[in-house]
């Protein structure tokens, strides 16, 4: 038999702590609106990197999902170019 361990969230499996699962869920939380953005305005990688002033590789990464490859500050300097305030709120836990 094998024992199966129980978590509430993916970030929560793959994290060491729950102070990096929780860095890392509003990370991916970030790159998805980004992401949205870029899709709601139908741009191709290249002109998604110049509105986001960031590089095309930078812009693919982000469209991949690759979390670990971004900082929340970097996210946030992204969000900020896209004419975007980032707000940030706590709930309990």
């Amino acid at each position: 038999m094998t024992n199966t361990e129980s978590f509430s969230s993916v970030w929560d499996a793959i994290a060491d702590t729950p102070e990096q699962a929780a860095n890392l869920q509003a990370r991916a939380e970030l790159m998805q609106q980004i992401s949205a953005i870029i899709k709601a305005n139908d741009w191709k990688q290249a002109e998604a990197a110049t509105h986001c002033r960031v590089t095309q590789p930078r812009i693919n990464d982000l469209l991949r999902g690759r979390v670990s490859r971004f900082s929340l500050d970097a996210l946030v300097n992204i969000a900020t170019a896209l004419g975007r305030r980032v707000h940030v709120a706590l709930e309990a836990a």
